[in-house]
């Protein structure tokens, strides 16, 4: 008997990867805030993230632990966000932790969430595992925080794997939607000077990938993107094309502030230059099913 659990499993990139593995696993059990029920042969056992309540039983004898849980940080970065986003994170990894230690039967791997926003930003070197050059911001810091308190607990019966994930291009979720929606109305153009790199991902590469670092046993971290980042405007301009749509206004850098603060949301997402590369996929034969972004695009967009 196969089992995997996924800590909080119910957002954008959890249904990825119960969409992808509920038919590899003989158990399934997704850990969420919301009631414990039995939906689809899969269990779902409300945890809170932060306190041992009984959920921990469910790590007895699981093959592959995936932990995804952490505030979004699609806000303000006002203090008491800024605060949520690190706790939240914080507080997962380490009541995780606690309960495998508790374990008889530990899970055999444990993956657990981080994001290649650890890395500086960078419009002039591609990031990887081995030199990528972190920084010294909040985003940063919060992944720093979150690695650290991941790995410093030593669980010798669970090998650990920090998964530095990009922004995953997915139909149902995440930064493809409202971009898709900004380019139907002709909001598509370059954002700031356009020159920022975006690391992405397909949804579909996005589980594979992690299915491969299960299979291979790969731990440390492990940067989960595509092998071709792509500056913002061309990433736009591809987008556009796809869609047919040929006109694209441009949004000044003092636009998408102020717009960013309309909406309740930080510029830094979309300004930040994220340049990484999976060397560890890549050099391990992991074959990207989206290798380019026009790849990508018509999958999503057909």
């Amino acid at each position: 008997m196969k089992k995997l659990v996924i800590a909080a499993g119910t957002g954008f990139l959890g249904q990825v990867l119960v969409n992808h593995f509920q038919n590899k696993y003989d158990e399934l059990v997704v850990l969420t805030r919301g009631k414990s029920r039995v939906s689809n042969t899969i269990k779902y056992v409300n945890w809170d993230a932060k306190t041992i309540s009984g959920w921990e039983n469910e790590l007895e004898n699981a093959d592959i632990l995936i932990n995804l849980a952490g505030k979004s940080v699609d806000c303000r970065y006002t203090k008491s966000n800024k605060n949520e986003i690190l706790t939240s994170r914080i507080n997962s990894t380490k009541i995780l932790n606690e309960a495998v230690l508790r374990c008889q039967n530990p899970p055999r791997h444990w993956l657990n969430s981080s994001t290649s926003t650890i890395y500086r930003h960078s419009e002039d070197k591609q990031m990887t595992e081995e030199n990528g050059e972190i920084g010294d911001d909040f985003s940063m810091n919060v992944a720093k925080a979150w690695e650290k308190f991941f790995f410093e607990t030593e669980t010798p019966k669970t090998l650990k794997t920090a998964l530095r994930t990009s922004i995953v291009l997915g139909k149902n979720g995440g930064a493809f939607i409202p971009l898709k929606t900004l380019t139907k109305f002709g909001l598509g153009g370059k954002q700031g000077n356009g020159n920022q790199f975006i690391s992405w991902i397909h949804e579909h590469d996005f589980a594979r990938a992690i299915e491969f670092v299960i299979e291979k046993e790969m731990t440390g971290k492990v940067n989960i993107v595509s092998p071709q980042p792509i500056t913002n405007k061309d990433f736009m301009s591809n987008l556009r094309t796809e869609l047919h749509v040929s006109i694209g206004i441009p949004t000044p850098k003092l636009l998408l502030k102020l717009g960013a603060k309309i909406i309740g949301t930080e510029p830094e997402l979309v300004l930040k230059s994220r340049n990484v590369i999976p060397e560890r996929l890549i050099k391990n034969a992991f074959e990207f099913r989206f290798k380019t972004l026009e790849e990508a695009l018509k999958n999503l967009v057909k």
